[in-house]
């Protein structure tokens, strides 16, 4: 065998190892930033929408109400920091909603409304930390249930939903970002190896 068949070989190895552990990365710290939840009451856990963020480490949040086919809040459960102040922002569909706690260490109710852009906040502080159930009353019957966790320090899950219900599955941003960044890390590497397989020089003992 030549000096350049064993070069190209030493290459094609490195090379595919370095996509394999790209790979590899980019799995588990997706699985990773993925996995963390909280706990939410079953209520919200099965209710319309589904959809998931961690919103911690920001002053602020819109959640609107009146979100899919009108009959949902989205984002339907939210992660936040105490102090952050959360909106509710109405998006005049689906009929005439509100916002009440069902139950948790926060109380609020918005009056019923169906107009779109009609807002209603709430700041919530270190003595709101826990999880915070809340529903609109017209609507609770038939899923329209949020859920609010505040603060670090409640109960999480291992993930086994993951952000995912209703069919909508929650991909971190931070995720999509190295995903795309893993992506185009392993095209490249393997375009370089394919250039120098057929463009690579030949011994003369060949």
């Amino acid at each position: 065998m030549s000096t350049d068949d064993v070069s190209r070989r030493a290459f094609m190895r490195t090379a595919g190892g370095t996509v394999a552990a790209a790979g590899v990365g980019a799995s588990a710290t997706g699985s990773a930033a993925a996995q963390e939840q909280p706990k939410w009451p079953s209520a919200v856990e099965n209710a319309n929408v589904g959809s998931y963020k961690d919103a911690r480490g920001q002053d602020e949040v819109t959640i609107n109400v009146g979100a899919g086919d009108g009959l949902a809040f989205d984002p339907t459960k939210v992660w936040v920091d105490p102090g952050t102040t959360v909106t509710w922002e109405w998006t005049g569909q689906g009929g005439k909603h509100n916002v009440e706690t069902v139950e948790g260490p926060a109380e609020f109710e918005s009056e019923i409304v169906g107009e779109e852009g009609h807002t209603f906040s709430v700041d919530l502080t270190e003595d709101n930390k826990g999880i915070i159930h809340y529903q609109c009353q017209p609507h609770a019957q038939i899923g329209m249930h949020g859920g609010i966790a505040v603060g670090s320090d409640v109960e999480t899950t291992g993930g086994e939903g993951g952000g995912e219900a209703a069919g909508v599955v929650f991909v971190p941003d931070a995720a999509k970002a190295l995903g795309v960044a893993t992506f185009f890390a392993m095209v490249a590497t393997l375009a370089f190896a394919f250039a120098f397989l057929k463009y690579g020089t030949v011994s003369p003992s060949e």
